[in-house]
């Protein structure tokens, strides 16, 4: 009995150790501090690599946070010297409308946002486009998201000039990049918006009206745009102020779809009202916007998933087989995983070098030549609900490049690719 009980305790013991050995495995082969991948489970932003950022998507039921892409790949650091209309550059609609910017001293705002982070905060992480809506306000050019074209100190965020200098600092930093702003324009003092630039220091970079293609030709190449110093786009929603201020006017070089609800709708994609029809021949840049006419935070990341693929593929095909060059999303950072990062190197790779993605493409090799790449199917971890988040994006301090392997990418189901690259 003695040596049966003996026996019984030394199983027990060794169970017990095997069990403690496999616990202290499990927390040691965590990733934790900085090493946790895209899609693995994370508890703050301290977790993932540089340039991924911790947050979840309970929209969609994925309560667990997890390591999710927060940058842009260039295009241009991959295949450079094309067209500027050959590549697709994410915007940021309403930029400057910042849920985190404080409103005016014993004001209590009351507008809608559509962003979580300063301008040069999205510049970093690879927006290359800003949308902007200007105004008369305080015997000044003020940011404001307003209505009936009246800026008020509950819908003001900040002078426009603040921003704009934020944009300088950027190229004056960033030699070889390229910035487009797309002003909704309700400024009407004479020489308005030429001064404004001036005195931000941006008409050093400004791309002349005189130089924009005007009936639907190629863009000079990135390269040509860079040594000519010529790295900022502007344009204005008021077409008198391309002859008055030498600020070209949108729609004359811009094809547009519908923005808010209808730019969202599944199967439908219209040109807005004030655009030529997307299939037009006579302008060589096309504006796709995505996002709600009432902006919500946590239906971001949703939105920013299948249904942004899917929407892709219906404006290509109403465009006549031809790639948005603009992106325009609100909250650009939130998603299930890739977002709008990983649906822009799935629209760039075809159009640039012939693959299905951008990490695919090859420098200097032949159009169609592709790298092979491993591709990323594992789902992240949704059994638990340990460690949620309430939706918000954590920004991790350091997001200065996107630690992907270079090999790995997210697979996504994207129907208008294989239509793409037969017509390519």
């Amino acid at each position: 009995m003695s040596a049966c009980t003996n026996g019984l305790s030394r199983v027990v013991s060794v169970s017990l150790l095997l069990l403690l050995l496999s616990f202290f495995f499990s927390l040691s082969s965590a990733c934790s501090n900085g090493n946790c991948q895209m899609l693995e489970s994370c508890s703050s932003a301290t977790d993932c690599v540089p340039g991924l950022y911790c947050g979840n998507c309970p929209a969609i039921g994925r309560t667990k946070p997890i390591c999710t892409r927060g940058q842009a790949t260039m295009p241009t650091s991959i295949i450079n010297g094309l067209p500027f209309n050959k590549y697709t550059w994410l915007m940021t609609h309403n930029a400057f409308s910042n849920a985190n910017q404080p409103p005016l001293p014993g004001v209590q705002r009351l507008t809608f946002f559509n962003q979580e982070d300063t301008v040069t905060n999205q510049l970093r992480n690879g927006v290359r486009g800003l949308m902007l809506d200007m105004y008369d306000f305080n015997d000044d050019i003020w940011l404001c998201h307003s209505l009936r074209g009246q800026c008020f100190n509950f819908t003001a965020f900040q002078p426009a000039i603040n921003t704009l200098r934020e944009v300088e600092a950027f190229l004056t930093q960033n030699p070889t990049e390229i910035v487009t702003i797309i002003i909704e324009d309700y400024v009407h003092r004479p020489k308005g918006l030429s001064t404004l630039f001036a005195n931000a220091g941006l008409d050093k970079y400004w791309f002349p009206v005189s130089k924009m293609p005007k009936r639907g030709e190629d863009w000079p190449t990135v390269t040509d745009m860079v040594q000519e110093n010529h790295r900022l786009l502007v344009f204005t929603s008021v077409a008198a102020k391309e002859d008055e201020e030498g600020v070209a006017y949108q729609w004359r070089y811009i094809v547009e779809n519908e923005s808010g609800d209808p730019g969202v709708k599944r199967g439908s994609c219209p040109n807005r009202k004030e655009s030529q029809p997307l299939n037009s021949k006579s302008s060589s840049l096309f504006l796709m916007n995505y996002f709600p006419t009432f902006p919500v935070e946590k239906d971001a990341c949703k939105e920013h998933s299948a249904p942004l693929a899917e929407m892709v593929g219906t404006c290509l095909k109403s465009a006549g087989n031809r790639m948005p060059n603009f992106l325009a999303v609100n909250f650009y950072m939130r998603s299930d995983g890739g977002g709008v990062f990983e649906v822009l190197d799935r629209m760039n790779g075809p159009v640039i070098c012939g693959c299905e993605t951008l990490a695919a493409c090859q420098p200097e090799a032949a159009f169609g030549s592709c790298k092979n790449v491993t591709l990323q199917t594992r789902a992240p971890d949704m059994d638990s609900t340990a460690g949620t988040y309430s939706g918000s994006v954590q920004f991790s301090r350091s997001l200065a490049a996107v630690a992907y392997s270079p090999n790995t990418v997210l697979v996504l189901c994207f129907s208008w690719l294989p239509l793409l690259v037969f017509l390519l």
